[in-house]
This record gives structure tokens, sequence and C-alpha cells, in this order.
């Protein structure tokens, strides 16, 4: 309905004034009507005249334009028009289906990033529910969506774990055969436990390797070489690749088990060995024209475009991450030939993947162009404290759900994974994508704020009146001030849709969702439905009123529920 408004005004400006100008239907206060606009204001400075004036003269025509959709048209000064549906107007507007805007194009998105002997923090958790929301948006308006996963199977942090399990669990002996039966004397373990594990030994290589312990540079440097051998050489068979193997596999079965927990899944997970060689060849067969030589590495000048100098190719022959990405974005069009590539990653990335795009850019524009890098904040626990896996002091992602599983209990006395996954998601997608989040448990479990819980309960509530009805056909006409508020309210579910993927923020949603829930509690606490002459016409706005609301949730990635 907005955008046939807004075509409408349009042409009546036209055929009034001879000229084009962009305009925009906003949801003014609801004394003044259902929709607003301010072109009158928009044309007094191109006509020279007052908006008052110019919105006189536009108002009969728009009457007219618009008699099959619209009670009425009213001026309000300065010059703003406003606009009152009729009642079958805005009963269709809540029940049309949704636009297709991304119909026909192949979205490629790449969310959540973690890598192989590495926990899995907060952070993955965060980027792991936006990532899905918004694949979920794309997918419901069309776009045959894609959703991947990119880690790092090879690298410095996968020689700093390595050789830390190695001199810590093999005196020191790179050919100790006794580290490998330790580790498989580990299956024993559950696969937390594994991970756990390995987390603990990529800080202790890391704290080696920035101190340079007992030489542990040079040699997690030479191991790291040794294990992007193990990739190209195909090595199972040796001591140390066969810790390697096994590893990493215990990460990608924790991964697997994490997602299943949380209901997101992945269509493809890239390991970062897979795009490395190609990256390569694509930076190698651009020195020169793109990329430069530089002490004996690749590097990208950035400075020339506005940025900074990046490393590509180390001095030892070895991509650098931002090589594996030229790879990867290579991979992914190799395997989905995309309308439209986006990255979802945390703010620190911004710089670094602009390096990466504008290197692309100069060499392959189409698929530059076809990229967006989203990034949002970071997460913190209640005290704000900053998480770095290097440092050992992340907040694990289990345990983000398991304080929340606690606080919940503490304040229910019940256990519930839906509500609790719920209340997560939904206490991360309402902020506004890019900013921080400060996640604070008892906030996201609460029944009376804005939270998951709060809108799983408001959809339980109003489906358990739908449950003492049955359908019935009767017109939905004649209706008091606050049936017609809560019907205007959901006609409004298709805008927030609109500019949520537009813009590719999914808190829209969560803010309308709460705004819904709101007003309907208001009209269920003050209008009788069951038993009341108006059933009719009630029931059909409770059962308008639930599916908008189950639409949304599950937009959302938030468990729909029967009962709480």
């Amino acid at each position: 309905m907005k955008e046939r408004l807004e075509g409408m005004i349009a042409a009546a400006i036209r055929d009034l004034f001879n000229i084009d100008i962009k305009i925009d239907v906003s949801r003014p206060e609801k004394e003044f009507g259902d929709y607003a606009t301010n072109a009158a204001l928009q044309l007094a400075p191109k006509l020279k005249r007052q908006p008052h004036e110019i919105a006189e003269q536009l108002q009969p025509r728009l009457s007219e334009a618009l008699s099959d959709y619209s009670e009425s048209v009213t001026i309000a000064d300065p010059g703003f028009i406003n606009i009152r549906l009729k009642e079958a107007a805005l009963w269709y507007q809540a029940q049309i289906a949704f636009s297709k805007p991304t119909n026909g194009q192949t979205v490629v998105i790449e969310y959540s990033d973690p890598n192989p002997f590495k926990m899995l923090h907060a952070g993955h958790l965060y980027t792991s529910i936006v990532g899905d929301a918004i694949a979920n948006l794309l997918s419901s308006t069309g776009a045959s969506v894609h959703r991947v996963n990119f880690g790092g199977d090879v690298g410095l942090h996968v020689a700093k774990t390595l050789w830390a399990i190695i001199f810590y669990e093999g005196q020191g002996n790179l050919d100790n055969d006794v580290v490998w039966h330790k580790v498989q004397a580990l299956t024993s373990k559950t696969i937390e436990e594994r991970t756990a594990w390995l987390a603990d030994y990529y800080t202790k290589g890391n704290n080696a390797y920035k101190l340079d312990l007992v030489g542990a540079k040079a040699a997690i440097d030479e191991l790291n070489k040794q294990i992007y051998k193990f990739h190209e050489d195909n090595d199972h068979a040796s001591a140390i690749a066969q810790i390697y193997w096994t590893c990493r596999d215990w990460s990608y079965s924790y991964f697997d088990k994490f997602y299943d927990l949380v209901g997101i899944h992945f269509e493809k997970f890239y390991p970062e060995s897979e795009t490395v060689d190609i990256g390569i060849q694509k930076v190698r067969e651009h020195i020169g024209d793109v990329f430069t030589e530089s002490d004996g590495a690749v590097v990208f000048t950035g400075e020339d475009h506005g940025l900074h100098t990046r490393v590509f190719i180390t001095s030892q022959g070895l991509p650098t991450y931002e090589a594996k990405d030229v790879g990867l974005l290579f991979k992914k069009w190799d395997d989905y030939h995309f309308t439209r590539s986006i990255v979802i990653t945390s703010y620190e990335q911004t710089q670094y993947m602009a390096v990466v795009l504008k290197a692309i850019e100069q060499f392959a524009p189409d698929l530059a162009h076809a990229s967006q890098h989203i990034t949002h904040g970071e997460v913190k626990l209640t005290g704000a404290k900053k998480m770095s896996s290097r440092l050992g002091n992340i907040v694990k992602a289990i345990e983000v759900l398991n304080t929340t599983a606690d606080t919940y209990f503490a304040l229910t006395g019940k256990r519930d994974d839906r509500v609790i996954l719920g209340a997560v998601k939904y206490a991360f997608l309402k902020q506004r994508l890019g900013s921080d989040i400060i996640y604070n448990p008892i906030d996201s479990v609460s029944l009376e704020g804005n939270s998951g819980p709060y809108l799983q309960y408001a959809y339980v509530r109003a489906s358990s009146i739908l449950s003492k009805t049955e359908p019935d056909d009767s017109p939905v006409e004649n209706l008091q001030p606050d049936e017609r508020k809560l019907l205007l309210k959901i006609s409004e579910y298709q805008e927030v849709i609109d500019k949520a993927i537009a813009e590719r923020l999914p808190h829209y949603i969560c803010t309308y969702l709460y705004e819904l829930a709101q007003i309907f509690n208001q009209f269920y606490e003050h209008n009788r439905v069951i038993g009341n002459d108006r059933e009719a016409v009630r029931i059909k706005l409770v059962r308008c009123y639930t599916c908008t609301l189950r639409a949304g949730l599950e937009l959302l990635g938030v468990p729909v529920l029967d009962t709480m």
C-alpha cells in the first residue's frame, strides 16, 4: 500500500505541476491518519508557493485518485497531507503476501566463520544469529539463498596450537609418537572437553610465540609451512599430520553440534585450505598491475585508493588471510554464480575487507561490486569486558546459553531450550546492527519487557483464544477504535519487512513485533473477545495478529511455542 500511495501521489503531482519528485509516505501519529506525506513541503521551494496552498490544490485530486482506498484526505499545518484508509483497504493490506523484491536473485551469505582449533565464543554466536536472520529475510522475499561458513584450518593459529601440544605433551620432540597416542586417548572425552583442550593449547602456543619462549617463534613458523604441506602432499600418515587431521575433525564436530543446538545450519563450510591455491594464483597473476613485490612479499598498496597497504603473500611464500579471502570469493562464484555475496563480521574487519575488495575490484570489478560487507559490534556480558581468544579470556558461546538457562530457571523454576534460544536470539537481534551489545541475561528472559520470552508468551496467549473458536466468514467492518488500531498496526508488517531487507537490519522487525504485542495486549485487556457480540470480527483480528506475530518470529529464528 505504501508504494501504491507514493505512486499515485507522484502521478497527481506530475499532472498538476509537471514536476517529478521522490514521494515518501510515512506513518503519522494515529490522530492525524494512517499515512502522511510532506510532498507539499517538498514542492514549496520549486513552485515558490506556501506549502499549505499547494496542499489545498493537491487534496481534491488525491481524494479522487485514492477514492478506492482512502476514507479521507486532509491537510495539517504547515502543509502535510494525511490519508485515512478504508477498513477494507486495511484488512486487505494486513493479509497480503510478501512482495518479492529479491525474486530471481542468488545470494551467498557467509557468517559465523569460526576457526578450527579454537572455541566458539559469544561473537560467533552473535554473527550466526544475525546472519541467519538476514538470510531468512532474503529467502522470504524470493532470493535463492546459500548459507556458507569459512574458517582457518591452516595458518599461524593452527601451528601455535600444534606446537604447544607437541611441546608440552611430548617434551618438545616433534617426531614423538607418544603425543599421537595421547591425542588418540582423548577420544574418550566429550567433544566439548576435547575442543576446550585445543583452545587451551592455542593460548599457550600464542603466548610462547609472542614471547619467543624456548625458540618457539622459529619453530612455529616452520611448523606453519609444514601444515600447508599436509594438504599439498595429502599427508595423513606422519605423526604430526595425524594429530592435525584428528584435531581438525574434532573442531568440525564441535561446530556441527553447536549449530544444531542453536538451530542454525549451513550449506557449505569453506576451509581456508581450499581457497589457498586459487588465492595465490589470482594474486600472482596480477603482480605488476594490481599487486607489487616488497622485500620478498606481495602487497597491495592501499594508499593509492585511500586505504592502507596489506600483505597478500608473505616473504616465505605463504598466503595471508587476504589472499585466502581472494580465493574464497572466486570459489563462491564458481559454486553459485551469485547475484550478491554478503559477508558478516565484526566491525574490526572493516578496513581489512575494504582493502581486500578494493584489490579484487582492480581485476574482477563485477565480483567486488556484487559483494557487501556487513559489520556488527562486540558482544559483552554485563560488565563490558572485551574478549580475546589470544589471551584465553573469551566468553564461550555455550556459556551465554547456559547462563541464560540458569537465569530463566531461577526466575521460573523451568528449563526450556526453546525459550532460552528465543531469549538469546531476540536479545541480540533487537539491537541495531553495528553497535556493541551489553548482554544482560536477566533482561533477556523477562516475561514483562522487550524480550523473546515476552513475545513467545504473547503468541501462546493469543493462540489459546483461537483454540476455543471456529473459523468464521463474517466481514471485517464497522470497526471500533481499538479494533481499528490493532488492524492498522498489523497492516504495517509488510512495510517493516521491506525496510529490514533494504537496510539489512533485523532490529526493525523486533521493534515492530514488540509494539504489535503491546497493542494487542491493550486491545485484549479492554475488549472481550469470546462471548462478545463482536466475537466473529475480533476472532478474525486475533487470527490475523497471531499469523503476523508467528511470521515475524520465524524470520528472526525465534522458536514459536504452543505452550509455556
